[in-house]
């Protein structure tokens, strides 16, 4: 069962350190710490992905900034109440960091596979260039009755059709984590630079709920017996 759950939530990622590994949390004596990966786009861009590892995984004197890694894992998420207001935090939880040569070419530097529910009503909206958009929240089950929710984002005919999804639905979901860099003014009046993080989608497919598969296949007999006679 443990199994199933890690395989509807599946990350690789590749690219190179460029930040200080720091101190994350402890779970059980066990220390966790995290880091930042440069994982190029097929444009000129790149994202800027938090990757959170344990520290039986890997010596995190071994992650030196400019060290170029293939990461697998999950794209998770967990509150943090470091401030006031609690903020959804999301990171690649690592299970295996490889490190590879800097002549080895990557295909495809950030891939992920998501089987989720729906948690909240999708949102279709257009950017100001004209784009259509969709903003679709999706919980993942994990383990020991947990779940991580990954807001996503679907574009053109995918935001047409996921727009009107609905709270529940099974959707399973292939694209990649995007960075995006907003500005958020504070009372004070300073304005400070954060990250979020979302997964791009490129392909989305809806499961149909079993009721609806038995209804479909009642009525798929009913037409076949009509027709014979």
């Amino acid at each position: 069962m443990v199994g199933n759950v890690i395989e509807n939530n599946v990350v690789t990622i590749s690219g190179r350190v460029i930040s200080e590994v720091e101190y994350s949390h402890e779970v059980y004596g066990e220390g966790f710490y995290s880091f930042h990966l440069d994982v190029p786009r097929l444009s000129e861009s790149s994202d800027k992905i938090s990757v959170t590892f344990s520290e039986r995984l890997v010596p995190k004197e071994k992650l030196v900034i400019g060290a170029l890694l293939e990461i697998e894992g999950q794209f998770r998420s967990y509150n943090s109440y470091k401030s006031e207001s609690n903020k959804l935090v999301l990171t690649v939880f690592a299970r295996e960091i490889i490190f590879i040569d800097e002549d080895k070419r990557i295909k495809n530097p950030n891939q992920i596979y998501l089987n989720g529910y729906i948690c909240k009503s999708p949102i279709y909206r257009m950017t100001p260039f004209g784009r259509e958009i969709t903003d679709i929240l999706v919980a993942v089950n994990r383990p020991y009755n947990k779940s991580d929710y990954i807001p996503c984002i679907a574009w053109g005919r995918n935001a047409r059709y996921s727009q009107n999804l609905s709270v529940g639905d099974n959707i399973k979901i292939w694209g990649r984590i995007q960075s995006r860099e907003y500005q958020k003014k504070l009372e004070s009046g300073e304005v400070l630079t954060k990250t979020a993080y979302e997964v791009s989608v490129s392909k989305m497919e809806v499961s149909e709920p079993p009721v609806a598969k038995e209804n479909n296949e009642n009525e798929s007999d009913s037409n076949e017996s009509s027709t014979e006679d």
